[in-house]
């Protein structure tokens, strides 16, 4: 059975979730035209890449706040993961976590593996090993930013027998070329398809690379955007692997 999986690389207002559940329901409709059947935000997408800010802006799967975009993943029968703070009861910090919301109206959660810098001092690590869901008959496994410079990631992914390695993250200018070396090699080591989203605008101080991506198995860069910016990188396997980049309009 033919997939198609997105990218949507949006722009977050620093600790508004409101605002971004926005973006992202305009962003929801936009691959929604494209018969899009997976769509991937950004890491920490709905409130954007504030360390001070996430214990203010952490939510639980079943916050109200949510669930607009929980209708909407199901109106458009689509699996939409997003980026937000996630904290458990009586923990002292939230996890940096994906939060995805399935066609059929369920909720899952994966929290990243692998802190960096700072995050420390504001996050707790998920646990460790892969996170694989399946979609369409297709395994994908799930990552969050700095996870990905951690090569037994990926490892365990492909282990665990993922097609699909998918992640949404936060690269600046500057670590962009050493980032995407490392996503490509593992689409090539592993021959699974790898999607990258990454934030459209400034967040958190840095400056964003822009450049979301899909690397087919084996290696090829199939699609990127071209830099900051309000993009979809749409890739579709049906016989072969196809991709194509989308601009999505201003509200």
């Amino acid at each position: 059975m033919g997939i198609r999986i997105a990218a949507a690389q949006a722009a977050s207002v620093a600790g508004d979730i409101a605002a971004n559940i926005e973006t992202h329901l305009r962003f929801i409709a936009a691959a929604h035209a494209e018969g899009v059947q997976l769509l991937l935000f950004p890491e920490l997408s709905l409130c954007g890449y504030e360390l001070p800010l996430l214990c203010a802006c952490a939510l639980s799967a079943d916050d109200e706040r949510l669930a607009p975009l929980r209708a909407a993943a199901m109106a458009a029968n689509m699996t939409v993961m997003v980026g937000a703070p996630v904290i458990d009861n009586g923990a002292a910090r939230p996890s940096i976590a994906s939060i995805s919301f399935a066609a059929d109206g369920g909720i899952s959660i994966y929290r990243k593996q692998h802190l960096h810098g700072a995050e420390n001092d504001h996050a707790l690590p998920g646990p460790a090993g892969a996170c694989v869901r399946v979609l369409h008959g297709r395994r994908y496994a799930e990552a969050i930013c700095a996870d990905t410079t951690h090569a037994e990631h990926a490892n365990a992914a492909a282990q665990a027998g993922a097609s699909l390695y998918i992640a949404g993250v936060l690269i600046s200018e500057g670590g962009y070329d050493n980032d995407a070396a490392l996503l490509r090699g593992y689409a090539e080591q592993h021959n699974m398809g790898v999607l990258v989203a990454n934030h459209a605008a400034p967040s958190g101080g840095y400056a964003t690379a822009g450049k979301s991506a899909f690397w087919a198995p084996g290696g090829a860069l199939l699609a990127q955007a071209p830099g900051p910016g309000d993009y979809l990188v749409i890739a579709e396997d049906s016989d072969c692997w196809q991709s194509r980049v989308l601009p999505v309009a201003a509200p």
